[in-house]
């Protein structure tokens, strides 16, 4: 099937330049008749457009190659446009044809790492890996060092590839003999066992980091990854075994990392090790943001550390980093799910105080919790708050407060809001009204006269 031209989207929109037509020439015109359409525009081909047109080519790999050699009549292709064109071949897997212009760029004297470090990457895209070694192999041949640069860009080639970072530590462990590694080798295979999520390989290869090229600062990346495998898979003990040696050589993680580590600590409910983490990097002069001390304050309250949470909390406002609705209302939320009323109480005005008050459905739990530890009149103090600042919905909240009043016998005040609420519209639930059966029917006639007025009201309503 013959290849199909398309003009890039990128082009199509914008104004005619020499690129954008020359693009257009080779979307249209019939393959035989390329070179003379181009020839007809009486546009020279000097590098920088030439650049331009092979970048918007990569879709269309045949037309790209007349192109190139068309322009190579009238003006000597520079390295980067040599570079561009390998890039082009190799993507599009037209292997044969990349050789080809290697082979040319070698009688140029303008191939350099940078053509070697795209044919890597376009071999091993395709799972090619031993043939990206073995062009590695032949680097020299084409008059071009086989560097520590050279060993990076395959490194790096390979460990894109999924599951690919035992290959390339099979190339790395031979060619380490003949060009010392650096930093940036290590980085690579840590990045790769860090994505591949393993632990064991990413020790070894971290402790011969550190007899290569010791502790430095500028080693950051490496650093990262290694403790990210940890941290991920479950070793959180001996990252912070080696976050604390990394301080004391003042090669510690910036925020980043941390931010990371938590996020992974959370998904794995770690509270313990995130605390450990946490002042770790707080002691270290890392200030954590708004983000951060949430995702960190809903950790230790899905944990009932509320201890904590409040901590947090407090040091809040020393860093910068203002709490917000979602901080409080988790923190309330811990309050409510730990019963712990008179905290619950006391928490309710600091929200509404610093004016981030609670949701609705919390004001629900929250009642009920304070009726069962005896504080009616906090509750009664959150339904009126509902009341004032016209929160909504107010169903679950007035039935929380209507059965905490039934459990206390507080027939008084049950009566007054009963009334208010079916006056309002609020729903009372037919289990609800239950209870107020069962309350008032207990205390005599008077006190039934009273719940069957009601019960008129509410059946009507």
């Amino acid at each position: 099937m013959p290849e199909k031209q398309q003009l890039p989207i990128l082009l199509r929109n914008e104004p005619s330049t020499p690129a954008k037509i020359l693009c257009e020439i080779l979307q249209k015109a019939p393959p035989n008749e390329v070179e003379t359409a181009l020839s007809s525009s009486q546009i020279q081909p000097i590098p920088e457009i030439v650049q331009e047109v092979l970048k918007f080519s990569y879709g269309s790999p045949s037309a790209a190659v007349k192109f190139f050699r068309w322009a190579g009549l009238t003006h000597k292709h520079d390295e980067h446009s040599w570079n561009l064109m390998v890039d082009l071949l190799g993507k599009n897997q037209l292997f044969e044809t990349m050789w080809d212009a290697i082979r040319s760029m070698k009688q140029e004297g303008l191939f350099s790492v940078a053509s070697f470090a795209s044919v890597f990457g376009s071999y091993c895209v395709v799972g090619r890996i031993d043939e990206a070694i073995m062009t590695f192999d032949v680097m020299e041949r084409y008059g071009v060092e086989a560097n520590i640069i050279a060993v990076n860009s395959l490194l790096s080639a390979i460990c894109r590839e999924d599951n690919q970072t035992a290959k390339a530590l099979e190339f790395f462990e031979r060619i380490k003999t003949k060009i010392n590694p650096d930093a940036d080798s290590f980085a690579i295979l840590l990045e790769g066992w860090e994505k591949e999520g393993n632990v064991a390989k990413a020790r070894i290869t971290f402790g011969e980091m550190m007899i290569w090229v010791g502790w430095s600062p500028h080693y950051m990346s490496a650093y990262d990854a290694f403790l990210g495998t940890l941290v991920c898979g479950s070793q959180s003990d001996e990252a912070i075994k080696f976050l604390q040696v990394m301080k004391g050589k003042n090669c510690l993680p910036g925020l980043k990392f941390f931010s990371n580590a938590l996020d992974i600590l959370v998904k794995q409910n770690d509270s313990a090790h995130a605390i450990l983490l946490w002042d770790i990097m707080i002691g270290s002069g890392l200030v954590p943001n708004l983000v951060m001390y949430n995702a960190m304050i809903g950790l230790l309250c899905n944990n009932k550390d509320v201890d904590n949470a409040f901590r947090l909390l407090d040091d809040m406002v020393f860093h910068g980093a203002f709490p917000d609705s979602l901080t409080y209302n988790m923190i309330f939320q811990c309050l409510i799910k730990m019963k712990k009323a008179r905290e619950t109480g006391n928490f309710f005005n600091e929200m509404i105080k610093n004016e981030w008050p609670p949701t609705h459905s919390s004001c629900a739990e929250a009642i009920a919790v304070l009726f069962d530890g005896y504080d009616p009149e906090a509750a009664i103090q959150i339904w009126d708050y509902m009341l004032e600042n016209h929160m909504l919905s107010l169903d679950d909240s007035a039935n929380a407060l209507l059965v905490g009043l039934c459990n206390l016998g507080r027939l008084t005040e049950l009566r007054r809001f009963a009334d208010e609420m079916l006056d309002r519209r609020i729903y009372v639930y037919e289990s609800t009204m239950g209870k107020l059966k069962n309350a008032f029917y207990k205390e005599g006639r008077s006190a039934r006269d009273i719940y069957d007025y009601l019960s008129r009201k509410w059946k009507s309503s």
